[in-house]
């Protein structure tokens, strides 16, 4: 029976956030993790100690994002979990009018639930949270380049005031002054919070310990929402309890062609790109070409084809202003859908061509690969960098994959992910 559920708005965040529970903390370890994506249709297997269903709902509209994440929560429940998690980016990736708030809210009232945690830090990858200010860095959100965002565009790091602005409760505040103080504190805070009808309350955290303070305060809390860090202590309340064994997460070996394909225009991910260049062959996609009807997956495949076991990657990334006049020219959602589509096909019909080894870059482009491969769930295995586990396929021939957020990972990372997966190829 499974311990812990989680509702992931994007399948890159799904698997950061299962590879935090599946790695758990020395020396206990983590709990048996598996990814779905989207919502399942059949019962978690025996052995599952923790079920994250990856949605597609972060830039969908608020009234389907909240009834696609209730129905999770449904499946959740009847999988037996205790304690529930919203998953959302560690950059908070959200507008005034998105989905963080009425999801949360959502699923709050579903558990009759005050004073729920909301707090998306990530320290190992540069996400801190002080006086509800979110930073990446040493800089704050809305200076970090994510003011740029082609689809979710964070111009304030106030979340409190950003949250409040998609919420119809109140919005409460716990400053690191009370998290520091340890767990009896913020539980004390979190209650005060709760009292004063405050139904999500944004909680700073700047360390990992203060991730463990937050973990250790609520472990007999039905919700939390955050990004991943939200999880780090989790495992350990479920093992000292007795009501898992604790372990670390293991990856088999799969050999065969490689791929990586990259939809995300981050800064980490254009900076990684351009490394991957030096060493490996990669091909540029040219969104007015694809646009144009001159260019489609069969182009991908080719390259993709011609060069096996060089790592080779096929991008669409460009920088921040070249997006913003494409999507001018053609439309957002028009450039948007076509790039997925191209990958999405291109990624089909690779692995009928035997591609067993798939590396994608960015939370839209991860989630329409995934789709057009008809998966339906992940094993979570070995950390490649922090929030990036490899993943096994559950389901028809063997297939690994990695889905990179558009900042996670180290500058090499491509081909680090395909050697993490076994075969050789450097």
């Amino acid at each position: 029976m499974a311990l812990l559920g989680v509702i992931a708005d994007d399948f890159t965040g799904a698997s950061d956030i299962a590879n935090t529970i599946a790695k758990g903390v020395a020396p206990e370890g983590g709990l048996r993790t598996v990814q779905y994506l989207g919502l399942p249709a059949a019962d978690a297997a025996p052995d599952v100690e923790a079920c994250v269903v990856a949605l597609k709902s972060r830039s969908i509209s608020a009234e389907a994002a909240c009834a696609q994440s209730l129905q999770a929560l449904d499946w959740l429940l009847r999988q037996g979990c205790r304690q529930i998690i919203f998953k959302y980016c560690s950059t908070f990736d959200s507008t005034p009018d998105g989905n963080i708030g009425p999801v949360g809210e959502a699923l709050a009232r579903r558990l009759e639930a005050h004073g729920v945690i909301a707090c998306p830090a990530f320290p190992d990858a540069g996400r801190t949270l002080y006086k509800g200010h979110l930073f990446v860095g040493d800089r704050l959100l809305n200076e970090s380049g994510m003011e740029h965002h082609p689809l979710n565009p964070m111009t304030d790091a106030d979340l409190r005031r950003w949250l409040a602005a998609q919420c119809y409760d109140p919005v409460g505040l716990v400053d690191w002054g009370v998290v520091q103080k340890g767990p009896a504190s913020l539980r004390a805070a979190l209650e005060d919070a709760a009292g004063r009808g405050e139904r999500l309350v944004i909680v700073d955290a700047i360390s990992n310990d203060d991730l463990l303070t937050i973990a250790a305060s609520c472990r007999d809390a039905r919700l939390l929402t955050g990004g991943s860090g939200i999880a780090r202590g989790l495992p350990r309340n479920f093992i000292s309890a007795g009501l898992a064994g604790g372990r670390g997460a293991e990856s088999p070996v799969i050999e065969g062609p490689e791929a990586v394909l990259v939809g995300s225009c981050s800064r980490a991910t254009l900076a990684q790109i351009e490394h991957h260049a030096a060493g490996h062959p990669v091909f540029a996609v040219d969104v007015d070409e694809v646009m144009q009807g001159a260019l489609g997956p069969d182009d991908v495949v080719a390259f993709i084809r011609a060069h096996h076991g060089q790592v080779p990657l096929a991008y669409s990334s460009s920088r921040p202003e070249e997006v913003v006049a494409l999507q001018r020219r053609y439309g957002r959602d028009a450039v948007a859908h076509r790039l997925d589509a191209l990958f999405a096909d291109a990624a089909r019909a690779l692995y009928r061509l035997g591609v067993r080894r798939i590396v994608v870059g960015g939370g839209e482009t991860s989630g329409a690969v995934v789709s057009a491969l008809g998966l339906s769930s992940f094993r979570i295995g070995r950390e490649i960098d922090p929030g990036v586990p490899v993943l096994t396929a559950e389901d028809g021939n063997p297939l690994c994959m990695a889905l990179k957020s558009g900042n996670f990972g180290s500058v090499d990372f491509f081909a680090k992910a395909i050697r993490a997966m076994g075969g050789g190829a450097t």
